[in-house]
């Protein structure tokens, strides 16, 4: 069977070169030729070559459509080249690919919007763990208060301090679960991955606890329960926030 040509169109950017080949159901294999498709002169085997003007990177790579083969090389050094070809007559099967051509001009307004846009991605990553470990560190540390406060009155008051925890501790629980309510907005917003109604309903249960059954039954706060109940949950808390906060 005759080996042909087929109609290559091309574009460049700073970094790339783009050749789109009109090849219609082509079958393309890496590190072999020709290829076989449907093409303007029907189904033969097409092949085509090109001594680029500069050097090029040895990997290239190709997506087949039913329509065309899209292919893709790397510059060696990101630099616009005055045409593709070695030789300044260019090669009859190529012309210009306009639905992707840009002038130098234009190409380097789009590669300046990549790196604005580069530069704002890493900014807002940057915003992001800084808000989320400042976040994750205050509730360490009032968690931390809370434990060791409890800890120490329990080692010089013994029982006895079962029975005023609530009175001691209250105002900096208050403070970090009033904070929690980030733990609702943060996956509303799309900060983390964790779901909305699981920390819905995390939140929630916890407030009606402390606000609820703590907070407004007088004859709650004064029982050893709430010990037990502030003393485990400042433990999670604080091993829950280590771990978010330490990959950070």
């Amino acid at each position: 069977m005759q080996t042909l040509t087929p109609h290559v169109y091309w574009a460049q950017r700073h970094g790339d070169i783009y050749l789109r080949v009109e090849l219609s159901d082509a079958k393309v294999c890496d590190g072999c030729s020709p290829a076989q498709g449907h093409g303007a002169k029907g189904d033969h085997d097409y092949e085509f070559s090109l001594d680029f003007l500069e050097p090029v990177k040895p990997e290239v790579s190709h997506r087949s459509t039913q329509r065309l083969v899209n292919v893709t090389v790397r510059k060696q050094e990101q630099r616009w080249w005055d045409r593709l070809t070695l030789q300044e007559r260019k090669p009859l099967f190529l012309a210009p690919d306009f639905d992707r051509w840009l002038d130098e001009s234009d190409a380097e307004m789009e590669l300046q919007a990549k790196v604005v846009m580069t530069r704002v991605s890493f900014a807002y990553l940057g915003l992001k763990k800084g808000y989320l470990f400042m976040y994750n560190l205050v509730q360490f540390l009032g968690f931390s208060w809370i434990f060791v406060n409890m800890t120490v009155r329990l080692f010089i008051l013994g029982q006895d301090s079962f029975y005023d925890t609530f009175h001691t501790i209250a105002d900096m629980m208050y403070f970090c679960q009033m904070m929690a309510v980030a733990e609702v907005i943060n996956p509303l917003v799309g900060l983390v991955k964790t779901g909305v109604f699981p920390a819905m309903i995390q939140v929630v249960g916890r407030n009606v606890i402390l606000f609820v059954i703590f907070g407004s039954l007088e004859e709650m706060q004064n029982k050893a329960v709430v010990f037990f109940v502030f003393y485990l949950w400042s433990t999670i808390e604080i091993f829950r926030d280590l771990q978010v906060t330490l990959p950070l």
